[in-house]
């Protein structure tokens, strides 16, 4: 499959959005163990290139999908892009942010920002909840984001056949 230069991947594989979650959350956590601004400026980039090319562009997610997820020996599941690149977003959201609210001295800001960020990439990468996914799906049944941005997403009977395979 041929990807855009700007485009998400889908399907994502569920094991790299868990890893790349893992790297995200390391990042988290040593910005609040370190108190460092800069520890927030590759946190922040990494959202924005996950976001702009899936992991084209990020350095962790190259990582992941070219270093990690070849050794994971298990079954691979894919899930819909869309959802995922939504949840980037959101980490991109929470990372930026916290680096203006740094920037604008409001430090506490920073710190809960990505304290919120580390709840959301745990829950990613521990127990393969994505919050993001979720307000996502949230979104589309409220009809903010229309059916069409997710076909896959919008059709039940697809994922509960895709989960009894």
């Amino acid at each position: 499959m041929r990807q855009r230069l700007f485009g998400f991947p889908n399907p994502v594989n569920e094991t790299s959005a868990r890893l790349v979650a893992t790297g995200a959350l390391l990042q988290a956590l040593a910005f609040l163990v370190f108190r460092q601004w800069w520890l927030l400026v590759p946190l922040a980039y990494g959202f924005l290139a996950r976001v702009l090319s899936g992991p084209r562009f990020s350095p962790l997610g190259q990582f992941v999908t070219r270093v990690l997820t070849p050794r994971v020996h298990t079954e691979h599941r894919f899930v819909a892009g869309p959802p995922k690149r939504f949840a980037q977003g959101v980490g991109l959201g929470f990372s930026g942010g916290a680096l203006v609210a740094w920037a604008l001295g409001a430090h506490s800001v920073s710190y809960a920002l990505i304290s919120f960020l580390a709840i959301a990439a745990t829950l990613e990468a521990v127990f393969a909840f994505c919050l993001g996914c979720a307000v996502f799906n949230r979104l589309m049944r409220l009809g903010i984001i229309p059916a069409d941005v997710c076909a896959e997403c919008n059709d039940l009977s697809r994922r509960l056949v895709g989960a009894s395979s």
